[in-house]
């Protein structure tokens, strides 16, 4: 089994997992060291879990259980691909420790899974601009909801709240050059990462990632707009770490490249016109 840490915070990690099993190997036992759940992408596999088997595909969702002894088979298919979210017992205890969804041992696919699952593996591989560390916990939080079979009604934000979710967006903004994960923003706020995340997208209608990402495109439209230095030093300077990852995420929401919006905000307007023309 070959295993990727693509993301590590205190209260989640994130790995990938590409199996490296062939038919006619010995299955061995193992054992879940935490909280987990692991969205598979390719491919399909067996467990034997909590006296049950599984069979899991594409869509397919593995449980972990803290001291769960689990037994992965490759009958069919070898080669699947799967990625997985490790929670801290803290998270766990705020998005709901509740038994009947975390000793399921696996759950089929489902839709409301399967979509949230696509979702983050665009965040791993960068193209979505919500944050891999949001995604999990929210993909974990409509896990339990799903299996369980219970919801729970959004709570209006209390004044107090609203103020905290407000006043953390503008320290974001404000900071928007630096780098900012959820448990930075989380404890600007004095509270939880999931509580934060959960309050934050309530009140404001997209995640703190979202909108540290949209911070830092404003800042670089009117640096391309106003300043002449290089289109790779507005990139760096807003917080952008890396210069491919600008030009998409920047293309993907103004429709042009900086480069063409430079032009544009000194007189190319036809550019623009262009663009809109072709809708």
């Amino acid at each position: 089994m070959d295993r990727t840490t693509l993301l590590q915070r205190k209260s989640i990690s994130v790995s990938d997992f590409r199996c490296t099993a062939v038919k006619g190997d010995t299955p061995f036992a193992e054992r879940y060291a935490s909280h987990s759940i692991s969205y598979v992408r390719k491919g399909s596999f067996g467990c034997h879990c909590r006296g049950r088997f599984f069979e899991l595909v594409a869509g397919s969702i593995l449980v972990g259980y803290p001291g769960d002894e689990f037994i992965c088979t490759h009958d069919h298919v070898c080669g699947d691909e799967c990625l997985s979210f490790f929670l801290t017992p803290e998270l766990v205890d705020a998005i709901g420790d509740r038994p009947e969804a975390w000793r399921v041992g696996a759950a089929p696919p489902l839709p409301e899974l399967m979509v949230l699952g696509e979702l983050a593996q665009a965040a791993a591989d960068g193209r979505s601009d919500i944050g891999l560390d949001e995604i999990g916990q929210i993909f974990a939080h409509r896990f339990v909801e799903v299996v369980s079979g219970r919801t729970h009604r959004p709570e209006r934000a209390k004044v107090r709240n609203r103020r905290r979710a407000v006043e953390t967006a503008l320290w974001i903004d404000a900071n928007s050059h630096q780098q900012i994960d959820l448990d930075g923003a989380a404890a600007q706020a004095e509270l939880s990462p999931f509580h934060f995340l959960r309050l934050f997208s309530g009140v404001l209608g997209v995640t703190p990632h979202q909108y540290l990402l949209r911070s830092r495109l404003r800042h670089a439209a009117r640096l391309l707009a106003d300043d002449a230095r290089p289109v790779t030093d507005v990139a760096y300077d807003v917080g952008f770490g890396d210069l491919s990852n600008f030009v998409r995420t920047f293309h993907r929401a103004a429709g042009v490249s900086p480069r063409k919006f430079r032009a544009a905000s000194r007189g190319m307007r036809k550019i623009f016109q262009e663009r809109l023309a072709l809708h």
